[in-house]
């Protein structure tokens, strides 16, 4: 067989004796199955590595994304991966990524893993995808003062679309337990200043602070290797002073920002964990309606969001 045949064929490109060719009912019924499988695996290498869309469930990024918006994400421009987990399951698989187009830059709007819980080595539910505004880099210094967010000592441009539920900040003094890291004396609205850890970074490590960054080098080693004995912090059974990050990790919150779960609660993201950049409103309806109420539903479609890009 010539190679111009082999391209020919690997494409499914028919020439014209076979396409005048009649063609047997088993025979067209097992070609539909063939053309019905490739196109499964085009529409799987798609979604897993190009662009994919994720339904909003919640109004931490209202109003620039509303709950019932059905977002496009571009997987391909930070760099995208292979599964990490038969679907499904929580079987973990050996996965690869491609080169990044370029790197994440604050204002993104970012489709992420949700790392877990403030204190949690891994997210209950595995495979679920947050989407947040990117506040902070690797290596910046963040601080929210009276609900307005500053990094590196400068005010962080407001989204166009940014939501308060409340005007009045909370006070200084009145301390969240919830805040990330555990035990800093701030709250939601009066936050930090945080230095967000790059890889090569370095921190002193003490009892007194150990418990803020505990679950995060936990998570880096992927079982919990920090404990304090004897007055003295360990990791892996070793007495140690400091730590250096082995990841580049980011700060993320929601435009909306007083019904936001985000890194002020939870911490923060490793870059390993970034799927992509949601970049445009699909289609956008509202998601309270049930289908059976299909013509109820089908007059709640946004159109006016319909094909909306994002910033």
């Amino acid at each position: 067989m010539s190679f111009k045949d082999r391209v020919r064929r690997f494409f499914g490109i028919k020439t014209e004796e076979e396409l005048n060719e009649v063609k047997t009912p088993k025979e067209k019924v097992i070609e539909f199955f063939k053309s019905l499988f490739f196109a499964a695996i085009a529409a799987l290498f798609i979604i897993t590595f190009i662009i994919q869309n994720t339904r909003i469930p919640t109004g931490s990024m209202e109003d620039t994304i509303l709950v019932g918006d059905f977002v496009l994400v571009n997987k391909f421009i930070y760099g995208s991966s292979s599964p990490k987990y038969i679907p499904f399951t929580e079987i973990e698989l050996p996965y690869f990524s491609f080169p990044s187009i370029r790197e994440p830059e604050p204002g993104d709007i970012v489709v992420f893993e949700y790392p877990g819980d403030r204190e949690e080595l891994v997210a209950r539910e595995l495979n679920v995808n947050y989407v947040k505004r990117l506040i902070g880099m690797p290596g910046d210094t963040i601080e929210i003062r009276d609900k307005v967010a500053f990094v590196n000592g400068n005010e962080f441009p407001i989204p166009p679309y940014i939501k308060y539920l409340s005007p009045y900040p909370v006070p200084k003094d009145r301390v969240n337990p919830r805040i990330f890291p555990k035990g800093s004396p701030w709250n939601e609205d009066n936050y930090g200043p945080l230095v967000i850890p790059k890889k090569g970074y370095t921190i002193p490590l003490s009892p007194s602070n150990v418990e803020g960054w505990r679950t995060i080098i936990d998570r880096e080693h992927g079982e919990r290797v920090v404990a304090v004995q004897d007055g003295y912090v360990t990791i892996n059974g070793k007495p140690v002073t400091s730590y250096t990050f082995k990841k580049d990790y980011y700060f993320m919150m929601g435009d909306n920002r007083d019904d936001s779960m985000d890194s002020r609660f939870w911490g923060l993201v490793a870059r390993d964990m970034v799927v992509g950049q949601a970049f445009i409103v699909l289609f956008s309806w509202d998601r309270d309606i049930p289908f059976s109420q299909i013509f109820k539903l089908l007059a709640s479609i946004r159109f006016d969001r319909v094909l909306k890009l994002l910033d």
